[in-house]
């Protein structure tokens, strides 16, 4: 399990953005970046520094997975057909996280890290707390017995601010089917990703 080692606010500081979409979100006061010196004018990013930016945006969203996992995802995304950087959404999309994160059994990608690695989530009737394990099309995702009633999953569900998205088939409150891997259009981002300026990163 990957360790969150900094408060999940203190990213859409530095990136500037409201990288997950939350009402709560310290962006939507103030844009400007975290500390001291954060309302200095910025200068102009390099190449380089664009591409590290998609690169910390991207894996920040899905949880600030670490940089090994991240790396293994490209690597693996490079070396299937089509195109990389949709390949690499695809991968990222397929995590078990991820899915109940997308299939509101959590209110962050982090609480649905954090139900799966205490055992609260089943795949295909097996017990699963592997948080990085790929989902395969067909497979069905249920919320345990137990955190059926827990607070954080209940108030997941009422969420308004997003919804359940076409790729994965609501079955009642604690079931769902992963149907397909998405593209990047299908992926409902609340801010601009750019997988390509990732795949640049990392192929220099």
């Amino acid at each position: 399990m990957s360790k969150r080692t900094s408060a999940k606010y203190k990213l859409d500081r530095r990136m500037g953005e409201n990288i997950w979409g939350r009402p709560k979100s310290p962006v939507n006061k103030r844009e400007y970046g975290p500390g001291q010196h954060g309302q200095r004018r910025k200068g102009k990013l390099s190449d380089y520094g664009i591409q590290l930016k998609a690169k910390q945006k991207l894996k920040g969203y899905y949880g600030d997975v670490t940089e090994k996992q991240f790396k293994k995802n490209y690597t693996e995304a490079s070396r299937m057909k089509g195109d990389t950087s949709q390949n690499l959404i695809g991968l990222l999309e397929r995590r078990l996280d991820a899915v109940v994160y997308r299939a509101k059994f959590a209110p962050t990608i982090f609480a649905a890290r954090q139900l799966v690695s205490h055992g609260h989530i089943r795949v295909n009737g097996v017990k699963c707390n592997i948080a990085s394990r790929l989902v395969k099309p067909g497979d069905e995702i249920t919320l345990g017995s137990k955190a059926q009633e827990m607070a954080l999953v209940l108030e997941a569900q009422g969420l308004s601010e997003r919804d359940i998205p076409e790729y994965i088939a609501q079955d009642g409150a604690a079931k769902v089917t992963y149907v397909r891997v998405p593209t990047l259009d299908e992926v409902p981002y609340p801010v601009k990703m750019e997988p390509n300026l990732v795949v640049e990163f990392y192929s220099r």
